[in-house]
């Protein structure tokens, strides 16, 4: 089934339904008194945030919501039904905005939260209510007044605690393949990830924790090239990102792929700078031991903290869970937004 994040889609609210002018009519009874009810209240559209739903992919096959009009009032003081409410189920995670302004208007993030998005009219006033000491007959009934109606844009944000990200073929989809139970499309050629992944980490100790795999990033992302910056947005709410670096590249060239990385996460968005990253040198079963030296050299002037792991072999596996676990546990960072850094464990592998 295709990954949609992102859709426009129309909302409106009932109508309400309009008063009535009705008199009483009974036998013996002479000169009878307004009787006329009350419209109903037109529905109203809410949505609301589903955990069960990871995709807006219903916004393809329906893109109109409508709640149901009031009923109108009717003799006999009978006031009209209110229309039923129409409740539009989005992904944890989904950004609303205006359609015209692009103003934010919520952000779902908790399971079962509702969002006002089109409020019903209000039904009309019959003519008992018009009645006075002096206008005993009130030929007067107001009509229900429109519904709320406009355009909205949703985008989904996937809620995750740790993010993935790397060039293609750095090995992403393998390493969350081992890290959780998911069964992402793994291959040799580049951009087999075309949409976000996520997966479960589970611990022995804590509460597990959720894994978002993006497709890769190279050099010109935010100008549109290869994939561009478009699933960027599913790591916005991360607190940990994994740069995934291929360790088997020659010369530099691992260094100069991170660069890549925090190169187009600046150009994107500077406050991802703030998360917390962890290099991984992913493929050290492809390298010797003195190049796994060299490049952990190579990486200690960027002060972040460096983990070496082969995705392929489960080589240092035990040890990244590890480390996530601690960092978790740490929470956000301090105030300031530094990277956290620590020792070498490269040597532990």
């Amino acid at each position: 089934m295709a990954f949609i994040d992102e859709a426009k889609f129309y909302v409106k609210g009932g109508d309400g339904g309009n008063g009535c002018v009705s008199f009483r009519r009974e036998k013996y009874v002479p000169k009878g008194g307004p009787n006329g009810g009350d419209g109903g209240d037109g529905g109203s559209v809410w949505l609301e945030a589903d955990p069960r739903k990871t995709s807006l992919i219903d916004f393809r096959f329906s893109s109109h919501f409508k709640a149901d009009r009031g009923q109108n009032g009717g003799g006999k003081d009978m006031h009209g039904r209110g229309g039923k409410d129409c409740i539009v189920q989005v992904p944890l995670g989904s950004v609303i905005r205006d359609g015209e302004t692009g103003e934010v208007l919520v952000d779902l993030t908790e399971p079962g939260t509702r969002f006002l998005a089109a409020e019903g009219g209000r039904g009309g006033l019959g003519n008992s209510r018009f009645a006075t000491s002096t206008n005993r007959a009130p030929r007067k009934a107001t009509p229900g007044t429109p519904g709320q109606e406009r355009w909205l844009k949703i985008e989904l944000k996937l809620l995750a605690d740790v993010g993935l990200i790397g060039l293609p073929n750095a090995g992403k989809s393998t390493l969350l393949s081992k890290l959780s139970a998911a069964n992402p499309k793994v291959a040799s050629y580049p951009f087999t990830t075309l949409e976000p992944q996520l997966g479960v980490l589970e611990f022995k100790f804590r509460d597990p924790c959720i894994i978002a795999d993006i497709p890769g990033l190279i050099e010109g992302a935010h100008e549109g090239v290869g994939l561009g910056h478009r699933f960027l947005r599913h790591i916005e709410r991360t607190s940990i990102l994994l740069h995934v670096i291929d360790s088997s590249s020659e010369g530099d060239q691992p260094l100069a792929d991170y660069r890549v990385l925090k190169n187009e996460l600046a150009a994107y968005n500077e406050e991802l700078l703030l998360r917390r990253y962890v290099i991984l040198l992913n493929k050290i079963d492809l390298i010797d031991s003195d190049r796994l030296s060299e490049l952990t050299g190579l990486f200690a002037g960027e002060g972040l903290r460096i983990s070496a792991i082969s995705a392929e072999t489960g080589q240092g596996i035990d040890q990244l869970i590890h480390l996530l676990a601690e960092l978790l546990d740490e929470g956000a960072p301090g105030e300031g937004g530094q990277h956290v850094s620590g020792e070498d464990e490269a040597g532990e592998q």
